[in-house]
């Protein structure tokens, strides 16, 4: 959401500085073993989650890694636009959308096109998320095993 109509909001510039350093670390994981993209992937999405200010936004973050991580252990930890995200041959499945990252009041878990999410002629493709409960958990985990395929 632009500032005035002459140019980006502050959020706007540090997403697309965030997006344009995802794609440099990418680009330098390329000729990396899959254990080295691994272990980097998890080191940016836990800085990642280190950034954000503690409160719902950490505890949804690290509640998502959790899940992901367990449910689909094959997908690698990544940034994407600097949030915490998850992957699956070198692109982003799924991701965290922090309220904060844009002054929202509620964090956002999403799926990217990749995922298998399909049903018919329509279907989520993001959840608004005010906390991880035990039946939010239990739906994401089917939506997460689902978009993996």
């Amino acid at each position: 959401m632009a500032d005035d109509d002459k140019g980006f909001s502050a959020e706007e510039r540090a997403a697309m500085k965030e997006a344009a350093a995802d794609k440099r670390k990418a680009r330098s994981r390329a000729k990396k073993t899959p254990e080295e993209v691994r272990a980097e992937g998890e080191a940016d999405l836990k800085a990642a989650i280190e950034k954000l200010s503690d409160g719902n936004d950490k505890a949804l973050a690290v509640g998502l890694h959790e899940l992901v991580t367990e449910v689909a252990p094959e997908l690698v930890p990544r940034t994407y636009y600097g949030m915490p995200a998850w992957g699956k041959d070198g692109k982003v499945l799924c991701f965290f959308q922090p309220a904060s990252k844009f002054k929202v009041r509620y964090g956002t878990f999403g799926f990217e096109p990749i995922s298998q999410l399909d049903d018919g002629t329509m279907w989520p493709t993001a959840y608004a998320l005010l906390e991880l409960t035990p039946a939010n958990r239990k739906q994401l985990t089917e939506r997460i095993r689902l978009a993996v395929g």
